[in-house]
């Protein structure tokens, strides 16, 4: 019952986080105007989703240390912390060839490449770096809770591994609302829940999902220089 009421009021406060742009957004950006700033939309919307998810996590954070069993519904052996992290680890790369895989069949079916979701992230990170600090770990450790920790974690004793980690997967998927990248969301979110279930540790999978969102950061920041660096070394005798 108790574990219930922590699910419960985490999804609450994560729901107002979602909702909360709609009011503080748009305040944030008439204050930009006003101190005339350039770019302001894109500065209203980067410091709302830094200081939103960031005061989101830290509740959840709140919220969870007075419920100690909370973090512990899966039933069976723990890995050990190292463990955990190895996991972690192997589970960024299982979600990377998953997303080849998924991008490759949504290639097939027409699916143009390049999320505009990401596309959108990146483009306001680059014009408020604090918001770098929601996509790389805020929004994994909020995701990884939410979506494993309560969704997967909640129906698993009442399925089975499959059923629990696609329906997990598929919420995360849609909550994204990025619907011509569904398959590309939804493989992620299986492996995620894969990575859970196989740790018994939501540190694992929190782990993959912060590596796969540092990568893409990381890519879109400096992909360029990256490429020609490689270019440049390629052609070295």
């Amino acid at each position: 019952m108790k574990q219930q009421k922590t699910a419960l009021y985490i999804l609450i406060t994560y729901c107002i986080m979602q909702l909360s742009g709609v009011v503080f957004a748009p305040l944030l950006y008439k204050l930009f105007i006003a101190m005339d700033l350039k770019n302001s939309e894109l500065l209203a919307s980067g410091w709302w989703i830094f200081l939103s998810m960031g005061i989101a996590t830290l509740m959840t954070f709140l919220i969870i240390r007075k419920d100690k069993t909370f973090l512990k519904p899966l039933k069976g052996q723990k890995s050990t912390m190292s463990g955990a992290i190895g996991w972690g680890i192997i589970g960024f790369f299982l979600v990377f060839f998953g997303q080849g895989i998924a991008a490759y069949i949504e290639l097939t079916l027409g699916v143009e490449p390049g999320s505009e979701n990401t596309a959108q992230f990146i483009e306001i990170a680059h014009s408020v770096p604090f918001a770098i600090f929601s996509i790389v770990i805020f929004a994994p450790i909020l995701e990884e809770i939410i979506f494993r920790r309560i969704i997967f974690g909640t129906l698993l004793p009442k399925t089975n591994f499959f059923v629990a980690a696609m329906v997990s997967a598929i919420v995360f998927a849609t909550i994204h609302f990025e619907f011509t990248h569904i398959l590309l969301y939804a493989v992620s979110g299986f492996i995620f829940a894969f990575i859970y279930y196989k740790t018994k540790r939501i540190i694992a999978s929190i782990i993959s999902h912060m590596m796969l969102n540092g990568f893409v950061v990381l890519f879109q920041f400096y992909g360029e220089a990256i490429q020609k660096f490689l270019e440049t070394y390629s052609q070295m005798p």
